[in-house]
């Protein structure tokens, strides 16, 4: 009887425990393009400074092709690996491979970040997105073999881990994303 109390009781704080753990809030809120940044109390500012900074790269500088401003975020010497395994070293290398989907969609863009963290001493930070466009203009592959556009849309998982340095750019970067998803996502394989 005693250990059926002792149940009961558990039970019944666990339960109005709940809302209490339902109302707290998200330390780590989702972002979207066209959308201030949000403040966090308690988050360590250069971490909010991190994601702050991510947050204009993806939303104003990649999505709007402003790579003047690439240097804001990126270090001239920064290395970033990409989910097929190449590694480019240098933000004029990194530069010319973002500017790839531009070539076969032109409204290409990224549109949110639903998830987004980092360490507390803002040397890591990991944010994960949508990749959206539409496939309206040839698409030359690697190996010079082009595809003709279908005109399809895509939505496109992906996220980023980053490192910053001291000086508050990121010196390396780990891209995922699954290009077998976009080829599907814009009717060229099954």
């Amino acid at each position: 009887m005693k250990s059926h109390k002792r149940l009961s009781l558990f039970t019944l704080l666990l339960l109005t425990a709940s809302p209490v753990a339902l109302a707290v809030q998200n330390n780590w809120p989702g972002t979207k393009a066209e959308q201030p940044t949000p403040k966090i109390k308690g988050m360590p500012e250069a971490l909010a400074k991190n994601l702050a900074n991510f947050d204009d790269l993806d939303f104003r500088v990649y999505t709007h092709q402003r790579w003047w401003d690439l240097h804001k975020s990126h270090a001239m010497n920064i290395i970033v690996h990409y989910p097929d395994g190449h590694t480019t070293k240098g933000i004029r290398q990194h530069l010319d491979d973002l500017k790839y989907m531009w070539t076969f969609a032109p409204d290409n863009r990224i549109t949110e970040h639903p998830v987004r963290f980092g360490t507390a001493d803002a040397e890591w930070t990991a944010v994960t997105g949508f990749t959206d466009g539409t496939f309206t203009k040839p698409m030359v592959l690697p190996d010079g073999k082009v595809i003709k556009p279908t005109g399809k849309a895509y939505h496109l998982p992906m996220a980023t881990i980053g490192h910053w340095n001291k000086q508050g750019v990121m010196d390396e970067e780990y891209l995922f994303w699954d290009d077998s998803v976009l080829m599907k996502q814009v009717g060229i394989s099954n």
